[in-house]
């Protein structure tokens, strides 16, 4: 029963890749217009199984649009919380081609201790005669390191960030750099001529280029100054200062 669930699925895969192909589109909501009513005609899948597999063709096409996707009818068929439930350890129940069904489990000790942590989809393969179900878990990502101390950081607008070793990033490149560009940028204004617009817009670019190059290179060094110290970065909290605040 679940052989023939899977393979039916993967043959649906096929046919909806046939029309994606053909669109050159790997957009699901699109697809899904085109083909919906029809695979589940062919195939005899349920709403759900329909539009997993309208979903898993979009993602295989979207990878290389040059490329028709094709699927060996025994790949894994994707399953979601609304055809998939947990019942306890023992089983689950499973959307097939004969409707929803109640199918034992074996799970192991290490997997045991995680099954309160189940989160999304799960991939329901066959190997070797063996079928398995692949859930996702969520587990909490350790630290590469413990940090010891902090380093912290100020931002300004003279001096772009200032740390608590003392290291200053100054903003004068930037202030000079915005100075000369918005001179030349009131001249073109006075002019305004169509060529002095198409000037004014490569300016507006060029600024917004540069500032985000400063940008990126001040944080880098002080990422890299904190790991290399073995440091977390410590930034002030500005929420709310505007209503602290009883001066201009």
């Amino acid at each position: 029963m679940l052989l023939d669930t899977m393979h039916r699925f993967n043959e649906a895969c096929n046919a909806i890749a046939e029309t994606a192909f053909a669109i050159h589109k790997a957009n699901k909501v699109e697809i899904h217009k085109l083909v919906y009513y029809d695979i589940r005609e062919r195939f005899g899948l349920s709403s759900q199984l329909a539009v997993r597999a309208i979903s898993k063709v979009a993602e295989a096409y979207k990878i290389d649009k040059s490329i028709k996707p094709e699927f060996r009818l025994d790949v894994a068929i994707v399953y979601d919380q609304r055809i998939l439930t947990w019942k306890g350890l023992e089983a689950v129940s499973l959307i097939t081609l004969k409707g929803r069904q109640l199918i034992p489990v074996r799970i192991g000790d290490y997997q045991k201790t995680r099954m309160d942590r189940v989160r999304g989809q799960a991939d329901l393969i066959f190997v070797k005669g063996i079928f398995y179900l692949c859930v996702v878990v969520e587990v909490a990502e350790e630290s590469p390191y413990d940090p010891k101390g902090g380093l912290g950081v100020d931002l300004g607008i003279k001096y772009l960030a200032v740390d608590s070793d003392g290291e200053v990033h100054s903003g004068e490149q930037v202030n000079q750099t915005r100075d000369k560009l918005d001179s030349l940028k009131a001249r073109l204004q006075s002019k305004g001529t169509k060529s002095a617009k198409r000037h004014l817009k490569k300016l507006s670019a060029r600024m917004h280029r540069f500032s985000k190059d400063i940008n990126h290179c001040i944080s880098k060094r002080i990422v890299t100054k904190s790991k290399d110290t073995l440091r977390s970065i410590t930034l002030e909290d500005l929420k709310g200062i505007r209503a602290r605040t009883t001066v201009r």
